[in-house]
């Protein structure tokens, strides 16, 4: 009986031995993780899926070495997909750097383009990284190898002038099991109001409050569907156009969003085992 147990314990120990440690952990957490990244007046997202693959949507301001810095930080080796959500420079401006930092296999971003330097350097990187820009728009779904997730573009619906870019927005819609994302990017009430019509809006867990909180975004109605749980906004501390509203900050109590800002809590990380959500920040404001 003893050489039985003695046998089987070195089996168990053979197969413990072939299966990678990193693959049981990965297969018992199977957490989404969501990192609304400090960058001052501006917006960067990283965002793991449950299978390890990366996205990342924008790359904050004119120096993206503070996005580089924080992606490595994560280990990140390779991007799977990069959004643009809108060539404004406080969106963009940091990608170029990310483009050459790192191995990344897809690009997305509405057809409308700037004549903004941050733009051009965007378009110089895409183009010497080989790589060529995918059109984000109603109904493009991501091809994310881990099926666990869907991660789908609800805007914009349509196109929109030249010289309105914010409501050219990319919107992402991100669905874990039972726990919902949306990332508006600079979305204003006139894209809400287009999502509205189409009926492409519903109840989320997190939302990640549209331009920095201006009073064009976040509408009443907007909300009403959307009714977050918790709402993010990107924002730098004591900036110009006073982000965020008070306007903003209203509806967001109105409808009982427990609200996270980067300008006072730093950066904020989301996650979700499919079913509950769980929030850490930098600091406490």
């Amino acid at each position: 009986m003893r050489q039985l147990k003695a046998v089987l314990s070195i089996i168990v120990t053979f197969v413990f031995m072939l299966v990678p440690t990193n693959s049981i952990s990965n297969a018992a957490t199977k957490t989404l993780s969501v990192h609304f990244i400090n960058v001052g007046q501006g917006d960067s997202i990283y965002i793991k899926a449950p299978n390890g693959e990366d996205i990342l949507i924008d790359g904050g301001n004119k120096d993206g070495s503070d996005v580089v810095a924080y992606l490595k930080k994560q280990k990140v080796d390779d991007i799977e997909v990069m959004i643009a959500t809108h060539p404004d420079a406080d969106h963009i401006g940091g990608l170029d750097e990310v483009l050459y930092a790192f191995k990344v296999e897809s690009v997305y971003a509405p057809k409308v383009s700037h004549t903004t330097q941050a733009y051009k350097d965007f378009l110089t990187a895409v183009k010497k990284e080989k790589l060529t820009i995918k059109t984000a728009k109603l109904d493009v779904t991501l091809p994310l190898k881990d099926k666990s997730i869907k991660a789908k573009f609800i805007g914009p619906v349509k196109e929109y002038k030249t010289s309105d870019l914010n409501n050219w927005s990319a919107v992402l819609h991100i669905n874990y099991n039972k726990t919902n994302f949306l990332f508006t990017g600079d979305a204003e009430s006139q894209s809400e109001k287009d999502m509205l019509a189409k009926k492409v809006l519903s109840k989320v867990d997190v939302l990640k409050v549209g331009h920095h909180g201006a009073k064009e975004t976040t509408t009443d109605a907007f909300l009403k569907v959307v009714q977050p749980k918790y709402a993010v906004i990107s924002v730098g501390a004591k900036n110009s156009y006073k982000h965020p509203t008070n306007e903003v900050l209203n509806r967001l109590k109105n409808v009982k969003a427990t609200v996270y800002r980067t300008d006072k809590h730093g950066s904020i990380v989301i996650s979700s085992d499919g079913m509950k959500i769980s929030i850490k920040t930098e600091k406490r404001g």
